[in-house]
């Protein structure tokens, strides 16, 4: 599951929540619940579905014959998970016969009394006849799945003519049981077939293989889909709509995007990585892909980022990009590597349990990681591990969470930073200290060991302990069963000739004490010297003999330190570190350094190899004392004209905007038409910039193809200026734009220009707007949004009277 990036960003951007007077002490009498694995009584062996849709009632009419059998000790009932169902038949297979069973069923879970008691390992078969009703069912999401009922009819009566009908299941984290039953828990395996009648205008995707369709003389028809391989019932999927399906390959096995035609000129540059990925993934766990095909499918108004259901990954709509937004490179490939690595850590071998989560998450987490740094190179790889431990360290709350959590109140809880991000960065240092060879090594091991089977963290322990003959606890409780991180100050001291000392301190603010085993480079000049130190106390000194004084003592000189830390280390320290120290970790820091120091040397990033820190610096630079200094405004200029990476390119372009000096004009009109939006959103607001009195103009000329930067100008613009002509123009732009920061950030703009309007019919549709908008962002996430959206619609309010007051009022209830 890939969390859904906008709401992340809401939580760490600038939003507050209100304190509630009188609001009552939180229940925490989830700290004394031991969550543990479900018991396993029986076991789910194959799965047969037959199913229809109903679209008028958002129904399915289903009919399963669940096999299952007795894990160990002999028993005489079932306990199945059915949420929200109408249950019309319950009977045991004899043969081709049925013979009704007595059941018990309240709504959630049907307790079925077998019509004889089944021995450890015998197989029987159940038939239920039943009726899902999703849209009945009130369930609660998470941050990373923000609704739960299981089974989605979008736009099931075609009453929305810009959005397409479609049927999409979710059913992490037990959500498959609203339309199947099922035992619901992740440590249940089960083969599966399933039998989908549909309009036969759509086409159909689920797990597995499609053995065969049948044109039916109503206007329908079924597909057969059978997976022969057990996964978990949460992995079950069904996809239903009016696709494009685009075809590749890998080894012979199909892989296929399923997206809307409009998308599939598109489809390859979106997901065309996707077999060299599987390929590159496979040899790197020395596991060849274990399923028979590779599905994407594209599902509008999806309750989270991508969900990795077996051999049929989902993704939500941002996955759509044109080719513009494309050329920009800020594309969905970190998700698609994110949900295919779950094919192996997650449906291959599966979290026994929602405490183990990580084992799942932190792999397809990390994966990005991989893919990056395989891909585009080892800095890209160190940006994308810094940037998750970020997510992790400014997550409120994170440090007191242990990353294998057997407490919680809601299993949706443990779907956080810590579980993805966090687990991320502690197998990154696991794989530094044991080395890439036994790192992959020990993946195999655990991989090739649980295949098909439920994994958890000491599964992987052993796999690691196996493979390089270590004892393993120490790391295991630390970071596995434990929780925080440690926060460092790093001192030198040079005082006694000849030798340079470099004292670790531990400052976090609780009793433990990390073990973290360092490198550490000392520098004379270009030459190095690496030392492998290990941190175990409070405070630790270790010394090093010099014959001359350290140009740089380089402390986690490979950069893969889970931890916050303060390192006093001086300005030519850092200058040598920028020159010298070749990690991008190494780099940024100096550059950090040398922009909050208003140091010169700042400008030496504008040469980096790295695209990523040459933007950066220009943003730095923007800020700094040297921004109009004449060397740094060429190099800049030289950027703006020949950088290929269109994102840096167009950073330069902006910051030459900001001068507002007429000899650009040339160089904005050159880039107005860029295949970049970004670059032509920067070209855009030099041009504004340099004739203020068309910017409303401009803004109108380049509207009907604006998306990302350019689309972000544009709206700006065109809200800020526009007249009371331009109502309809406007408010359909701000409809139109994607739940996201942007759209969030354009709530003021609009409301202001609302303001503006006179026509009362048109306030309140505009006001309808954004109520519609705040109405679409999951409720556990309103109280991030609502000050933000309440003070833009206050300040309507204030200018219109009572009227609008009132109508404010009413639609927010």
């Amino acid at each position: 599951m890939k969390r859904i990036v906008f709401l992340l960003a809401l939580i760490a951007g600038p939003f507050f929540v209100l304190a509630q007077p009188g609001a009552q002490p939180q229940d925490t009498s989830w700290k004394k619940i031991l969550r543990e694995s479900n018991p396993r009584i029986n076991d789910l062996v194959h799965t047969k579905l037959d199913v229809r849709f109903d679209y008028d009632k958002s129904y399915l009419y289903g009919k399963a014959w669940i096999t299952l059998k007795p894990h160990f000790y002999n028993t005489d009932s079932l306990l199945l998970d059915a949420k929200g169902m109408d249950i019309k038949e319950v009977s045991v297979m004899k043969g081709a016969a049925k013979s009704t069973l007595k059941y018990d069923y309240d709504g959630m879970q049907l307790r079925i009394t077998l019509d004889k008691i089944y021995k450890g390992g015998e197989n029987y078969t159940i038939y239920i006849d039943y009726t899902s009703k999703p849209n009945e069912l009130t369930v609660k999401g998470s941050a990373a799945i923000t609704d739960a009922k299981g089974l989605y009819f979008i736009n099931p009566k075609g009453e929305d003519k810009d959005k397409p009908t479609q049927i999409w299941t979710q059913g992490e984290t037990e959500a498959s049981s609203v339309w199947m039953p099922t035992i619901d828990k992740p440590n249940q395996k089960t083969t599966e077939e399933i039998y989908m009648t549909v309009p036969a205008k759509y086409v159909t995707l689920s797990n597995g293989l499609l053995i065969s369709k049948k044109v039916n003389a109503d206007g329908t028809r079924t597909d057969y889909w059978k997976m022969d391989l057990p996964h978990a019932p949460y992995l079950f999927f069904m996809g239903v709509g009016e696709y494009a399906i685009i075809k590749d390959s890998y080894k012979g096995k199909e892989v296929s995007y399923y997206v809307e035609k409009e998308y599939a000129p598109v489809a390859r540059t979106i997901f065309g990585n996707t077999p060299e990925m599987i390929k590159f993934f496979s040899d790197r766990l020395g596991v060849e892909y274990p399923w028979q095909k590779y599905a994407q499918i594209v599902g509008r108004d999806y309750v989270s980022g991508a969900m990795e259901n077996t051999t049929a990954t989902l993704h939500q709509e941002s996955a759509y990009q044109n080719a513009r937004e494309l050329v920009d490179g800020v594309g969905w490939e970190s998700t698609i590597a994110h949900e295919l690595f779950h094919q192996w850590f997650g449906d291959l071998v599966t979290a026994e349990s929602w405490s183990h989560i990580t084992v799942n998450e932190s792999f397809a987490n990390y994966s990005e990681t991989l893919w990056d740094e395989y891909k585009k190179g080892k800095d890209a790889g160190d940006a994308q591990n810094f940037s998750d431990m970020q997510g992790y360290l400014q997550g409120p709350g994170n440090p007191a969470k242990d990353l294998v959590r057997f407490h919680y109140a809601d299993k949706e809880d443990v779907f956080d930073g810590v579980s993805y991000n966090k687990g991320g960065r502690i197998l990154h240092m696991l794989r530094n200290y044991v080395g890439d060879d036994a790192f992959f090594k020990s993946l195999n091991n655990y991989l090739t060991t649980n295949k098909f089977k439920a994994g958890e963290a000491g599964l992987l322990r052993l796999a690691f302990e196996e493979v390089t003959g270590k004892d393993m606890n120490w790391y295991w409780n630390q970071w596995y069963y434990g929780s925080g991180h440690p926060i460092v100050k790093i001192d030198y001291n040079y005082e006694t000739p000849g030798k340079a000392m470099v004292i670790i301190e531990q400052t976090q603010k609780t009793d433990k004490v990390f073990r973290l085993p360092l490198a550490i480079d000392v520098y004379n000049g270009a030459n190095k010297k690496r030392y492998h130190v290990w941190v175990e106390n409070k405070i630790d000194t270790f010394s090093f003999n010099y014959s001359q004084k350290p140009d740089l003592i380089n402390v986690d000189a490979d950069k893969v330190m889970l931890w916050i830390k303060t390192d006093n280390k001086t300005a030519e320290n850092y200058v040598h570190q920028s020159k010298y120290a070749t990690q991008y970790l190494d780099r940024k820091e100096a550059l950090d350094f040398f922009a909050k120091k208003g140091m010169p040397e700042l400008a030496n990033g504008l040469t980096d190899k790295f695209a990523p820190l040459r933007r950066s610096t220009i943003t730095k630079l923007e800020a700094s004392k040297i921004a109009e200094d004449a060397k740094v405004i060429e190099e800049i200029e030289k950027i703006a004209n020949t950088e290929k990476d269109r994102r840096t390119k167009a950073a330069a372009i902006a910051y030459l905007a900001k001068t507002s000096n007429a000899k650009y004009k040339a160089l904005y009109e050159k880039n107005i038409d860029d295949s970049s939006y970004s670059v032509a959103g920067a070209a855009l607001e030099g041009l504004i910039g340099l004739e203020p009195a068309r910017a409303y103009e401009l803004a109108k000329k380049y509207s009907k193809d604006a998306k990302g930067a350019l689309g972000d100008i544009v709206n700006e613009t065109i809200i800020k200026e526009g007249t009371e002509a331009d109502f309809d123009f406007i408010t359909k732009r701000f409809d139109d734009m994607p739940l996201s920061q942007e759209k969030l950030g354009a709530v003021a703009t609009y409301a202001g220009y609302l303001e503006k309007v006179k026509n009362i019919a048109n306030v309140k549709k505009g006001i309808d707007a954004i109520i519609k908008f705040r109405n679409a962002v999951p409720e556990q996430f309103r109280s991030f949004v609502d000050p933000m959206i309440l003070g833009g619609l206050n300040k309507v309010g204030k200018a219109k009277g009572k009227e609008i007051e009132d109508y404010i009022s009413n639609g927010m209830k």
